[in-house]
């Protein structure tokens, strides 16, 4: 039988009655005081009798109130406010029944005014439950509306989607105390940016359209400066807070606005009986912002870790982490150095000073500060702990299996978070998984806009898989929009797949005495006079981009520019100068990067240590995916070479198939890519496989996008001739070698390679007939200039006016 409350609204149970549109319990005629939040859980109790009742169930249709509640002790202080006007025990229950962990149960069977009747022992009554749920739901909500009892927040208010994105405005700080300058907001985007449901506009898109505004990136976001940089992001709301002080207790309040008609969407306010409570009230205030934004009740629960405990309980640590991250590296190190002295447990500190020493070439800082992070990130939020994580599988081990994890759990909890997708772009490029890259990177320019980086490693990942037309339309797409202030270096691999060399030259002026810029751009210009045979042009490019990068503080790049030019020489057949290069560019790194470097420039001079080096190499970076399955093997390989055994070259190379065509070394100056192709073709040559060999310097050749112009790219052309020319096919291998031949048509004369290839019978001959050739078309190109000359100076007679 339903249960029917419309005439009356009176519900009864043992000698208790409840008037739901008086919001009334009385015992036998008797009023009983009971305060608003006890009667509306009873009204839920009743109307669910019998039934178990979930505190989740409780919490939704209970505390949609406007002000911020702890609900598990606002619950428990309900049901014992309850009890007690019942005269009810919970450990010997009439009518309220706790389950431990689950919620709660009425056990007296409810009847209404006509006498229908709810029981919690009658199969009937139960199965009809929810014929008279909807009616007596109903009547609750209309005379709590009514009464001014239950607010229902969702009905009718505008709240944020998971479309819409927020822009966060600085503090009205009136208490005069400068700490909380900067500080508040920093605060305030930590305990947003926990949500999976909100998401802020990036700093840098504020920046950039502060700049189209035509205002200072460091112009105060007043509300009105807030609401005007949210309606040219498209953004749903601007959220501004303000802080101050009242006798002894400092009031906070936050507010968020609608951006397009400045109508009020949610605010809350909390207060902190002194300074130190100030962080506390932030986060409770953030907290209950979220909820009336729309996030729902779970993810709120779930992923949302006390301030204090996500960044510091320091207010001095937080304001210098807020600078920090205001400051480009290397200027921002300082603040973050300092949020650690004055918090030495601050993770998040620990996380970004780590990245900013890898920035700037210092390996060893980075290293030891990112692994303090990942010792402390117990406490702090899920958001900050993946990226603490991935940045420590990542920099740190280097297992970028166990990044990649990280990064796929980030994007699955915040896929509006870009850092995730973004993060896993790069991984997949380094697995050499460039599809796969190429959607995470569209996704985070799809996030971010207005990033030039994002811009850059879009374009970047078309270059790779040789879609070079759409590389340069997406260069064109930032140029127009003003955000290609990244992409020079990109800009100029683009070029050289175009052969283009008046933009690869104006590319390099472009970032002539830029600091920062200048040394990546003269490194790629290194690499292209070495890929023309241009050694002695090389060498002193080299030298002017270390010397940049050592001016701009990046040790680092200095050492990869350096050990590039050593390993060059050692490919040219200069087996003296390349190791003892790059052993001078391992003085001051720690990189793995610049050890391989060395350790192939060795391996090239058929060095004796490289037996050791090599061992010594496998022992620092086991856990590292592209040193044990890129670089290890291809240097097992050189050594087996060393020692005349090619099949166990061949061998060793097996383990790196998987990956070989990845991009190994970090940062975009990818000077070691398709190396295990390259050493596994010498391997075959050596063991007399031409065919074999043949196929593994074509997929150098076939990959153009991802060799571009290093040195290899060119001598592939000189290799698969001598492939060629070993499985017998004389007209593939001469034409391999004309490739050759006109690549480095103006070659330096003393290159020992290319003395060596010279002395080689196939391209000896295509060389004299390159010779030939180019004789007779000298000639024929004369005669035909006299010819052109002879019929001008007719034409010029026959049109004379004085004729």
């Amino acid at each position: 039988m339903a249960l029917e409350t419309r005439s009356s609204g009176i519900l009864r149970f043992g000698t208790f009655e409840v008037d739901v549109r008086a919001g009334e319990l009385r015992k036998q005629g008797v009023r009983v005081k009971l305060q608003e939040q006890p009667f509306h859980v009873l009204t839920v109790l009743l109307q669910h009798a019998g039934e178990v009742v979930t505190r989740e169930e409780l919490r939704n249709q209970n505390w949609a109130a406007d002000t911020f509640v702890d609900f598990d002790n606002s619950l428990n202080t309900a049901i014992n406010k309850l009890r007690e006007a019942l005269g009810d025990s919970a450990d010997n229950p009439r009518f309220i029944e706790t389950l431990p962990r689950r919620g709660y149960r009425f056990l007296t069977p409810v009847t209404s005014a006509d006498g229908n009747k709810s029981s919690a022992v009658s199969p009937d009554i139960r199965s009809n439950t929810r014929l008279w749920q909807i009616p007596l739901t109903v009547v609750v909500v209309l005379v709590l509306a009514v009464a001014g009892g239950l607010v229902w927040h969702s009905r009718g208010r505008p709240v944020l989607t998971e479309k819409d994105t927020i822009v966060l405005g600085d503090f009205a700080n009136s208490t005069g105390d400068t700490v909380f300058d900067g500080t508040l907001r920093e605060g305030l985007s930590v305990e947003l940016e926990q949500s999976p449901f909100l998401s802020l506009v990036s700093e840098e898109a504020i920046h950039e359209t502060l700049r189209m505004m035509e205002r200072p990136s460091n112009t105060r976001l007043t509300p009105d400066t807030t609401r005007e940089v949210c309606q040219r992001t498209s953004s749903a709301a601007a959220l501004d807070g303000s802080l101050a002080l009242l006798g002894t207790r400092y009031s906070l309040i936050l507010k968020a606005v609608n951006c397009a008609n400045g109508d009020l969407l949610a605010s809350t306010e909390a207060q902190a009986n002194d300074k130190s409570h100030v962080l506390d009230a932030l986060g409770k205030a953030a907290s209950e912002m979220r909820r009336k934004l729309g996030e729902s009740l779970s993810t709120l629960q779930k992923y949302n870790t006390p301030l204090e405990q996500a960044t510091t309980p320091s207010l001095e640590a937080l304001q210098a982490f807020s600078l920090g991250v205001k400051n480009d590296f290397p200027a921002a190190i300082p603040f973050f150095r300092r949020a650690i002295q004055l918090d030495p447990n601050f993770a998040m500190a620990y996380d970004q000073l780590g990245g900013a020493y890898g920035s700037i070439g210092e390996t060893a800082l980075g290293v030891e500060n990112t692994r303090k992070a990942f010792e402390l990130r117990g406490g702090v939020s899920e958001l900050e702990k993946l990226n603490i994580e991935a940045d420590y599988y990542r920099g740190v081990t280097g297992n970028l299996i166990e990044a990649q994890r990280s990064y796929v759990l980030g994007e699955q909890i915040y896929p509006r978070e870009p850092g995730f997708c973004g993060g896993l772009g790069v991984i997949y490029m380094s697995l050499g998984q460039y599809e796969s890259a190429l959607k995470e990177h569209r996704e985070a320019l799809r996030l971010l806009p207005h990033d030039s980086v994002a811009f850059r490693f879009v374009a970047y990942t078309y270059l790779l898989l040789d879609r070079v037309e759409d590389a340069a339309a997406t260069a064109r797409e930032a140029r127009e929009k003003g955000l290609d202030s990244a992409l020079g270096p990109t800009a100029y691999l683009i070029a050289f797949y175009q052969n283009d060399a008046s933009e690869m030259a104006r590319q390099v002026g472009a970032a002539r005495g830029k600091t920062g810029e200048e040394d990546l751009l003269l490194a790629l210009g290194a690499d292209t006079a070495a890929y023309f045979g241009h050694l002695n042009g090389a060498r002193e490019l080299s030298g002017q981009a270390s010397n940049s990068a050592k001016r701009a503080g990046e040790k680092e790049a200095s050492a990869a520019y350096e050990a590039m030019a050593g390993l060059r020489e050692g490919l040219f057949g200069n087996t003296a100068k390349g190791p003892e290069q790059t052993r001078i560019a391992m003085a001051p790194s720690r990189g793995r990067d610049v050890y391989y470097g060395f350790g192939l420039a060795s391996g090239y001079g058929k060095n004796a240590k490289t037996q050791r080096f090599v061992e010594g190499f496998e022992k620092g970076f086991v856990e590292d995916t592209d040193v044990q399955f890129n670089y290890l093997p291809t240097l097992r390989a050189k050594l087996a070479l060393i020692h005349s055994n090619p099949q166990q070259a061949i061998d060793s190379l097996e383990s790196a198939a998987p990956y070989e065509l990845g991009l190994p070394a970090g940062g975009f100056y990818n000077w070691p890519n398709l190396y295990p192709v390259y050493v596994r073709g010498e391997a075959y040559l050596a063991a007399h496989r031409g065919r074999e060999a043949a196929a593994e310097f074509q997929k150098i050749l076939d990959h153009r996008g991802i060799v571009l112009n290093e040195p290899i790219g060119a001598l592939a052309h000189l290799q698969l001739g001598r492939a060629y020319a070993i499985s017998g096919d004389s007209a593939k291998a001469r034409a391999a070698y004309q490739d050759f031949l006109t690549l480095w048509k103006d070659a330096d004369p003393d290159i020992p390679i290319f003395l060596q290839a010279k002395a080689e019978p196939l391209l000896s001959s295509t060389e004299s007939l390159s010779r030939t050739s180019r004789a007779a078309l000298s000639s024929h190109n004369i005669a035909h200039e006299r010819l052109t000359d002879t019929k001008r100076n007719i034409s010029a007679e026959r049109m004379d006016p004085l004729d």
